[in-house]
């Protein structure tokens, strides 16, 4: 199982029947990947704007968005509540009601807040806003489950014949052991619902079982203790050098107790220089698609996109968006 997941992404996400907010909606990528998402029956879409002029946008430039529901937030008959729940989660913070008007004008909060409220199942967004605002807002409205310190992100890493799930290589830049351990977790439970495999997850570093003494590597140990002591049914195995836990023989001689060494399927990285160089390796000396970064560890599926993105990504990232509802 390689390249073809994303096939069985998608044919999985069609099964869901789902309904996705794709808030920026004056992106004409935005528009293109709607009208494919709803064509193809991948999910049910909604964006964000003037009606009139998203139409005439789509009509300029050969979009049918006659399946995609288009919702004028600013006059939407929930705007008010929104503000003011929005207000209530951050009064305490200093929010005053008047800034929280001004705050669910803004698409990607008031797509937060249909999240959160249960009138859509997932959001993308981020083709035009930052990755620091489409996080504020998941963080703030969404919110994050019960158990889990840190909100993070995931590859899917797609080989010809094999998918990994790299983390987290584009979000948090220094986790502390803990941090490290939720993320572990995360990216588990996500693998697993995308490809249907048993996760084996590796916690990486430049050591293997004590073939360094290094603070960096005590981390690394300590997090995988605390992976084992939160989820007991997960198999984990760390530290381990990335080939102690991708090559087979290499693992066997390092690692020979290790149910993880040589066979892993997730490589959580100790820090954001590791993970986001390893994944660009990867992808660019190893031929990998790279599909992500997906944000995890909030309580709904939110998802952010790179502001490079193409329109084959944001329909890759719906589909996964579907799945981990």
């Amino acid at each position: 199982m390689g390249y073809e997941l994303l096939d069985k992404i998608k044919a999985n996400a069609k099964l869901k029947s789902k309904t996705v907010i794709l808030p920026e909606s004056h992106d004409e990528r935005v528009l293109k990947a709607s009208e494919i998402l709803t064509k193809e029956k991948i999910c049910k879409v909604i964006t964000l704007g003037n009606p009139s002029k998203i139409n005439e946008d789509a009509k300029r430039i050969g979009v049918d968005l006659s399946a995609v529901e288009v919702i004028d937030h600013l006059t939407h008959s929930k705007f008010a509540e929104f503000a003011n729940i929005y207000y209530e989660l951050r009064k305490k913070k200093g929010m005053t009601a008047e800034q929280a008007v001004e705050v669910m004008k803004r698409d990607i909060f008031f797509a937060a807040m249909m999240l959160r409220e249960g009138l859509v199942d997932g959001s993308v967004a981020g083709s035009f806003a930052s990755t620091a605002d489409v996080m504020k807002a998941g963080i703030q409205i969404v919110g994050m489950p019960q158990g889990i310190s840190i909100v993070s992100s995931f590859f899917l890493m797609l080989f010809k014949d094999k998918a990994f799930s790299f983390a987290d290589c584009a979000v948090v830049p220094n986790p502390d052991a803990q941090q490290l351990a939720d993320i572990a977790i995360s990216t588990a439970d996500n693998h697993k619902k995308l490809t249907g495999e048993e996760p084996l997850v590796a916690m990486l570093s430049f050591s293997t079982k004590g073939s360094a003494k290094h603070e960096l590597a005590d981390k690394v140990i300590q997090a995988t203790e605390i992976v084992r002591t939160k989820r007991a049914d997960l198999n984990v195995d760390g530290e381990l050098q990335f080939d102690t836990a991708i090559v087979a023989s290499i693992g066997k001689k390092k690692a020979p107790e290790s149910k993880v060494a040589g066979l892993a399927n997730v490589l959580v990285f100790p820090d954001l220089n590791a993970g986001n160089i390893g994944y660009k390796i990867a992808q660019r000396w190893g031929g990998a698609e790279a599909v992500g970064p997906m944000v995890q560890g909030l309580q709904k599926p939110f998802f952010d996109l790179s502001r490079g993105c193409s329109v084959d990504d944001i329909l890759n990232t719906a589909s996964i968006n579907v799945l981990m509802g």
